[in-house]
């Protein structure tokens, strides 16, 4: 077994202490990683402080994960000792039903097995990124581009990838009318990612505090959502819209936005249930949709797109010893826009 320095969480109410977690020996088609920089995700803040459910303390999170190849197991075909890597939101999946043949393995009929908070083939707990060292197998291991400095390429592993996938399955691009609501973790990297595919791009924020920054990353127009006159002024305009936002918003003023057959794609992910109203979508013939992270295959494809058009997320690096400080200012949208752990601070 090997041994790797981490930070682990005891209770949704305890903060983050120095730990040593155990991972396993490399099998034939295992990768070990050397963790150079984890993100911090909102979804990390969701799980270690058990909003989404029962979770197995002690918990080490982190599945925004950017570091360099250590060792190969006897059969790794696709990476070799040295190679930048990254592992994001899921370590694994059955690879046989009709989801994970597709390539779209974050929707496993059998369930993937996620990053930490997981049990994984061994029947051992899954712990994440806010560690040194990780044991991937190969097919959950995506190649970094040379391009893209490795702290920067931490968040692409779950917000690049949860903002790309929606844009890219809705077909966002030149002639597209694309709304972001929220400008966070998130919401930034939609912002640039669907202006380099192509797309009219709308930020829609709470108040106009990041105007300039959203128009420097690629937004065509930004208006602030607590206005009434902002919901006014765009009825019926977009033909997608993003929502970011892990809070209750009232979504059928948002859906009020959307153009004849027009689609909004959640992947916030709020703890509490969201209230439709049917009428708000049945009279446009409009869409209501979520979306996970990518497949393996179509985070690769992600990481290509953003290293082509030089797009990466804009993030506060921190050390091993400030998670819980940065927690309390994710959940105070005190960020611009991602926070990174060095992981060398371990």
């Amino acid at each position: 077994m090997i041994t790797a320095k981490a930070r682990a969480v005891d209770g949704p109410d305890k903060s983050f202490r120095a730990a040593e977690i155990k991972r396993r020996d490399l099998d034939s088609h295992d990768v070990l990683i050397e963790i150079k920089y984890a993100g911090i995700c909102h979804s990390d803040i969701h799980t270690a402080h058990g909003e989404w459910g029962p979770v197995n303390y002690p918990l080490v999170p982190g599945h925004e994960i950017a570091g360099i190849v250590t060792e190969v197991g006897a059969e790794v075909t696709k990476y070799k000792v040295g190679d930048r890597v990254g592992v994001g939101c899921m370590v694994d999946s059955c690879g046989e039903c009709v989801n994970c043949r597709k390539g779209e393995e974050q929707y496993c009929l059998k369930g993937n097995v996620p990053t930490y908070a997981g049990v994984d083939k061994y029947g051992e707990p899954t712990q994440g990124g806010y560690s040194t060292h990780i044991v991937v197998t190969e097919d959950f291991v995506v190649r970094i581009p040379d391009s893209i400095e490795l702290d920067a390429a931490a968040p692409l592993l779950c917000a690049g990838i949860t903002t790309y996938s929606p844009l890219n399955h809705w077909g966002a691009g030149p002639g597209k009318k694309v709304a972001v609501v929220g400008m966070g973790g998130l919401g930034h990297m939609a912002v640039k990612i669907a202006a380099a595919m192509g797309a009219e791009v709308t930020v829609l924020s709470q108040t106009l505090s990041k105007k300039e920054d959203g128009l420097q990353f690629g937004a065509d127009h930004y208006y602030a959502t607590s206005d009434a006159e902002t919901f006014k002024k765009l009825a019926g305009t977009f033909d997608l819209i993003i929502n970011t936002v892990s809070a209750k918003i009232d979504m059928d003023a948002y859906f009020s936005l959307l153009t004849l057959d027009g689609t909004l794609v959640n992947v916030g992910a709020p703890a509490e249930p969201l209230s439709v109203n049917v009428f708000s979508l049945i009279g446009h013939r409009r869409s209501f949709a979520g979306s996970m992270i990518g497949g393996i295959r179509e985070t690769q494809e992600m990481l290509d797109f953003c290293a082509e058009h030089n797009i990466a997320p804009k993030i506060e690096v921190i050390s091993a010893d400030q998670i819980d400080e940065a927690y309390k200012r994710v959940l105070a949208s005190d960020v611009k826009y991602r926070f990174v752990i060095d992981i060398d601070t371990m």
